[in-house]
């Protein structure tokens, strides 16, 4: 076998150019550039509302630096005129706080666009918890994650985990995948700032449509845990038409120690798992009545959850005194089993999985020295994981709609195509025996279908 570099007319990366359309469709392209306009500057051929969207592809299609862009260039006869590295680079030093502002305001737009097609087709997908669903509640996870910088970037700092880069707290939404607001911190932020966990709440809840915040769930870990932050989700709650219930992560201090050792045995129940079945070694318990919580919002729930600890878990003297593992979170949710609750709190962990998925896109490399760009670079990760929830939920069935961002470039969008000219058409022609090209086949006709936005 020899191999040249000689081959004409081959389209490699072909599935991504599915998520150029599905931007170009659902009108997230044109909302960036109007996002992006300024009246005393008119690009001469790259739009820069482009040039955000094609960056966006290339995150979600496993871009990790500013030169990946050339894979899009490479599929130049398709998309036609992509931007190089140094005009990317441009476009994202363009982008002052103001239009980070506008470029947030217009996803939100798009996104009102994109649920309307999902309710059209059966609705926006429920959250699953102990093998039921939630309904209607739209759920949104808050968490933060350390990014580690290997060289001198503006703002970045030592972390609490011993390690030197930045702090990222973001939210996700739980129904649907797509990475909804974000704040790029210095590495030293802290991991319970209640200050910064209300800034990501409120642009997530402003980028839910309208009609879906009528019922919201917030949940998080033990960092949101301050009276400040509890005060504005009770507040929040307070909204005319709305239902707001938080799960946060309550810590285990002195005066919970001391309930702990006052509650009745004939008190605690068996806890659940991810499915629904009894949890062996897991127990819930109530500690509300036990507890002194003038102090905190009204309606206010303390809920413990316990288990025989696993080989080499860090235990506290409480708890190894004790024999058990203990974990509490607070709620205010009064109706369902303590079991139900807990199981609710406890699949807050499939963050963690969104956090590793925004990771592989884009958010656990940040290219730039200057901080204001990397807030861009982070913005174009939202994107990017936006583009590929929307791509499963809206072209996607099967498993293929369950898959994770690597898989579905090692099957879908990493596939080469061929361009045919004929008939003053354009034909991309995939390899009939690709594995999954049926199901690519039919995501593009899926995308192509979608009616443009009022």
């Amino acid at each position: 076998m020899s191999v040249t570099g000689d081959g004409g007319a081959v389209i490699a990366h072909a599935g991504s150019i599915g998520l150029r359309m599905l931007a170009e469709n659902t009108g997230l392209t044109g909302a960036l550039s109007t996002a992006m306009a300024r009246r005393s500057f008119i690009p001469s051929v790259h739009d820069r509302g482009q040039v955000l969207t094609d960056v966006a592809v290339m995150l979600a299609d496993g871009g990790e630096a500013i030169s990946d862009i050339d894979v899009l260039r490479h599929q130049g006869q398709v998309l036609g005129p992509v931007a190089s590295a140094p005009t990317v680079w441009r476009a994202l030093d363009e982008v002052t706080d103001a239009r980070r502002r506008k470029i947030q305001a217009a996803r939100a737009r798009v996104r009102r666009h994109v649920w309307a097609q999902l309710t059209a087709a059966g609705g926006v997908p429920a959250s699953k918890v102990a093998g039921t669903d939630l309904g209607e509640t739209i759920v949104l996870d808050v968490d933060a994650t350390i990014v580690v910088t290997h060289s001198e970037k503006e703002l970045a700092s030592p972390t609490f985990k011993r390690t030197f880069g930045y702090h990222p707290i973001g939210v996700w939404c739980d129904n649907t995948g797509e990475f909804l607001a974000a704040a790029l911190r210095t590495g030293r932020a802290g991991s319970n700032t209640a200050v910064d966990h209300i800034q990501v709440l409120g642009e997530a809840i402003t980028q839910i449509p309208m009609p879906y915040r009528r019922n919201l769930l917030i949940r998080c870990d033990g960092a949101g845990a301050s009276h400040q932050l509890l005060d504005w989700l009770h507040a929040q709650g307070q909204v005319r038409g709305r239902t707001l219930h938080y799960s946060v992560g309550f810590t285990i201090g002195e005066k919970v120690r001391a309930a702990i050792t006052e509650l009745p045995a004939g008190l605690w129940s068996p806890a659940l798992t991810a499915e629904g079945e009894v949890r062996e070694g897991g127990d819930v318990a109530e500690l509300t009545g036990l507890l002194d919580l003038t102090s905190w919002p009204a309606g206010m729930r303390v809920i413990l959850r316990r288990e025989r600890p696993h080989p080499g878990a860090q235990l506290s003297l409480f708890e190894v005194h004790d024999g058990w593992r203990y974990q509490a979170f607070a709620t205010n949710t009064t109706s369902g089993t303590l079991q139900f609750l807990e199981a609710r709190h406890r699949a807050h962990a499939r963050v963690e999985d969104r956090i590793r998925h925004a990771k592989d896109s884009g958010l656990g490399r940040f290219p730039s020295r200057e901080f204001a760009i990397n807030q861009t670079w982070l913005a174009l990760t939202m994107i990017a994981a936006d583009l590929v929830a929307w791509l499963k939920m809206l072209a996607l069935d099967g498993d293929l709609a369950k898959a994770e961002p690597k898989a579905l470039r090692y099957r879908l969008l990493h596939v080469p195509a061929r361009l045919v000219h004929g008939a003053r058409r354009r034909r991309l022609r995939l390899p009939k025996t690709w594995p999954w090209v049926e199901h690519l086949v039919a995501a593009f006709a899926r995308i192509a279908a979608i009616p443009p936005p009022h």
